[in-house]
């Protein structure tokens, strides 16, 4: 099921990067999985629900169980079971560079998908602070929860960058971490009076 459902993804995404939402069929992204239209609909209620992807109901919902799962810690313990769970999540998607560049085309080729996607970004960051500021017990206004989310926001955009970068050769995880570690080496430094 998840694999059909990431066929449609993926071409979905490839035919809107290449020709814009009103320039291919359902029909020609079933023909290219090789499933009927019935299916398509089993799994997505439009082509623009196909090109942003997976059900992110589903996934928060898990994504939430997992997180609070792990219990109050530290605050940079916080942070590291975040990324931790976000390369848990890639790996499982087995994220394709091409599919993600893919994506970056197809939203900014039709800017109503680009700004859907802006409004679920929005909504995941403060769905991320609600579960912070419930595993943490403060509220979701908390500066630390903030600075987590807006923290992690930038490690994971900088990473899907360099995934996509022709040059590099180096997997999600590896530059998602070094990105952290990086990150963590500048906070160290003392605050100059």
């Amino acid at each position: 099921m998840r694999q059909t459902a990431a066929g449609l993804t993926s071409v979905s995404r490839r035919f809107t990067a290449e020709r814009g939402l009103a320039g291919f069929t359902i029909e020609e992204v079933c023909d290219s999985v090789g499933v009927s239209r019935r299916t398509f609909f089993n799994y997505f209620a439009s082509k623009e629900d196909a090109v942003i992807g997976a059900n992110p109901d589903d996934e928060y919902r898990s994504f939430a169980e997992r997180f609070l799962a792990r219990g109050a810690g530290t605050w940079p313990q916080v942070l590291t079971d975040l990324i931790d769970l976000a390369i848990e999540h890639v790996e499982s998607n087995a994220m394709d560079p091409r599919e993600h560049t893919d994506l970056m085309a197809a939203l900014e080729r039709e800017p109503r998908l680009l700004a859907r996607f802006i409004g679920m970004t929005r909504d995941r960051d403060r769905q991320m602070r609600g579960l912070i500021a419930e595993r943490q017990g403060v509220g979701v206004d908390d500066p630390r929860a903030v600075a987590i989310v807006s923290i992690l926001a930038t490690l994971m955009k900088a990473s899907a960058e360099t995934l996509v970068d022709p040059a590099n050769d180096t997997d999600f995880a590896t530059i998602l971490t070094t990105s952290l570690d990086a990150m963590r080496l500048v906070l160290a430094v003392p605050t100059p009076l």
